[in-house]
């Protein structure tokens, strides 16, 4: 009987006590799953294809990101995550070849946030802060040099904004469930050098919509 009253008591603490509340100081990581969903506008891939754009693929990738808490309300995230990419062209020539290029692309972002319910069960909070893209391993498709010879791609690394807003859901005292959605400012300009077709350029405006739902941890 005693044994069962300690029991229910350390229980019914627990409950009561619920999740402990983010502090100045603290250290959130958080594990996402992520769709990166480019909102691409493309200008013309020139000179030789004047009209004709590309389209950019969306890409499902884990994430890590840190959260070190200035405050209770505000904090600063670093995001990291990489993910691959096709262009593919979506009329006339380009359009008929279909896939053009894939690329990986890494771009680290850091956001200061504001945290709206630090001691809440629901926690949410907002954030803008800067982006820095690095496109590597870009490579042409294997239809591009059936159409027109060995292809030599390279695109521009990109510098922007970022928005983000998102929310915490504790299920401990440390461990919590993470939703949360990024718009990041991409902007890059694609170099194609051909062997039949020369150089060819296009202006790209990826501005990809990240979505993410993960688990974090509080040290």
């Amino acid at each position: 009987m005693m044994r069962s009253l300690m029991i229910g008591t350390a229980v019914a603490a627990a409950m009561l006590a619920g999740p402990a509340r983010a502090e100045q100081g603290d250290l959130l990581i958080r594990l996402r799953g992520i769709v990166v969903a480019p909102n691409e506008k493309s200008g013309s891939v020139l000179p030789a294809f004047p009209g004709e754009k590309v389209k950019v693929n969306n890409s499902f990738m884990p994430e890590v990101d840190f959260t070190y808490m200035l405050t209770k309300n505000i904090g600063t995230e670093l995001i990291l995550a990489t993910t691959k990419h096709d262009a593919s062209g979506r009329t006339g020539t380009t359009g008929s070849i279909g896939k053009l290029a894939s690329t990986w692309v890494l771009p680290p972002t850091l956001t200061l946030q504001y945290h709206l319910a630090p001691e809440g069960q629901i926690r949410p909070y907002v954030g803008a802060g800067v982006n820095y893209t690095i496109f590597y391993s870009e490579k042409a498709s294997k239809g591009l040099v059936a159409a027109v010879g060995k292809t030599d791609v390279s695109m521009k690394s990109s510098f922007g904004y970022a928005l983000q807003a998102g929310v915490d859901i504790p299920i401990s005292k440390r461990a919590f469930f993470n939703l949360d959605v990024k718009y990041i400012d991409i902007d890059t300009r694609a170099r194609l050098d051909t062997t039949a077709a020369a150089t060819q350029r296009v202006k790209l405006h990826l501005d990809p919509f990240v979505f993410g739902a993960g688990i974090g941890m509080r040290f």
